[in-house]
């Protein structure tokens, strides 16, 4: 199937992502012995719901061009392949040492990095006339999370 995706797809994938990325926190604070590291996760858990409102938030506000179907998808198959691209991309499906507090936030970047990776590559695949420019939003987010994560392993390592 020949498909163009919009913007509404993707942000449906972003949504997908935030939830695996609170879904990996959240496991990394149940496996955090360090109430100290605990307490990070958990507010880095509650950062990737309150992202997850944020594109739900700006996915309401596109144009009805930025959400048309662009092919004949009566079975919703593009749905699933977008939800199957979201949940193995970025956290899901990798092998994660939970460890080390250290070991987590490397893990955390990466996946903030591929998924920037994986959304510079979507936003390739959107036309213009079907919200490209609104992408921007999502990667801008993804950056702001490495700055977040890095400033906190820089801070793990001084200590």
């Amino acid at each position: 199937m020949i498909y163009d995706f919009t913007a509404d797809d993707v942000f449906e994938m972003a949504e997908e992502l935030e939830r695996n990325g609170a879904k990996f926190y959240g496991d990394a604070a149940q496996n955090a012995d360090n109430p100290e590291y605990k307490k990070l996760l958990v507010g880095l858990a509650e950062m990737e719901v309150e992202h997850e409102k944020t594109f739900v938030n700006l996915r309401s506000q596109l144009s009805g061009n930025e959400k048309a179907l662009t092919a004949f998808d009566p079975q919703n198959e593009s749905a699933l392949y977008l939800k199957v691209l979201a949940d193995t991309k970025v956290f899901f499906e990798k092998k994660i040492d939970f460890s080390s507090m250290k070991s987590v936030l490397k893990a955390a970047i990466l996946a903030e990095k591929d998924s920037i990776v994986f959304y510079l590559g979507m936003k390739e695949m959107v036309p213009e006339q079907y919200g490209k420019d609104k992408l921007d939003k999502i990667i801008e987010e993804e950056m702001d999370h490495i700055k977040i994560l890095s400033k906190e392993l820089v801070a793990l390592k001084n200590q």
